[in-house]
């Protein structure tokens, strides 16, 4: 281990959040960003449906949980396999949310039309920061996309970003899609951190007309070629 890694564990140890996380069974430090957002911004609300992008370890997902109560329901979806909380509803898939068919899954869940879509996930890092910036902000946008295709009317959009000089149209670009945008740090961000968050509220219903982000089923269609084959073969049938 290289003094690089003991400071940063020396570190961590004596962080407030990771701390209180731990003696409060929380699955990490990121529930209480959650919490602090929404206390300012009233985004999940008691008997909610919330899906949860990019969910472990499962911090959001409890933070949620405690927010929508038992009249709500919680689904997460993300690449590593996330421990069940014991709730009945709460859900978690794995696999990648940007892929059209986990998010037919997510819809297969839901009771109803969801009222909030979160997101607390970061790109791939490369250590250089206008690539890390850019693929922040992509994810954001493949996120709100996703949004678009779940959330009812009025309902609220909350995701992690990197702050930087691309944020400012990724703001034009929500306020395509909803009333209400903010970007706000909660305190339980690290002051080192480059993470804001985008709050987006009132989404009016309109259909997502950018880039298309998510990885579509391909649907194999039989070309001219094909046809002629198989009318030779049930020719040579009959």
């Amino acid at each position: 281990m290289g003094r690089k890694d003991k400071r940063w564990i020396l570190k961590r140890k004596k962080d407030f959040y990771y701390n209180l996380a731990k003696k409060l069974n929380y699955r990490s430090r990121a529930a209480f960003k959650l919490f602090q957002l929404n206390e300012k911004f009233n985004i999940i609300k008691p008997g909610n449906i919330v899906v949860d992008l990019g969910c472990a370890p499962g911090g959001w997902l409890q933070a949620a949980r405690e927010l929508v109560g038992e009249k709500g329901f919680v689904v997460g979806i993300d690449l590593q396999p996330v421990k069940s909380l014991g709730y009945d509803n709460v859900k978690a898939i794995k696999g990648d949310f940007t892929l059209e068919e986990n998010i037919l899954k997510i819809k297969n869940l839901l009771p109803d039309k969801a009222d909030v879509v979160i997101s607390d996930a970061s790109p791939n890092i490369s250590g250089y920061w206008d690539i890390d910036h850019a693929r922040s902000v992509d994810l954001v946008k493949t996120a709100m996309q996703i949004s678009t295709e779940l959330l009812k009317e009025r309902g609220r959009f909350l995701a992690k970003v990197f702050y930087g000089d691309m944020v400012d149209d990724l703001v034009k670009l929500a306020e395509k899609y909803f009333e209400k945008v903010y970007i706000s740090k909660p305190r339980a961000s690290r002051k080192e951190s480059a993470e804001s968050y985008i709050i987006c509220k009132r989404y009016t219903g309109k259909k997502w007309e950018e880039e298309d982000k998510i990885k579509r089923i391909k649907k194999e269609e039989n070309n001219e070629d094909d046809e002629l084959l198989i009318k030779k073969i049930r020719a040579m049938k009959k």
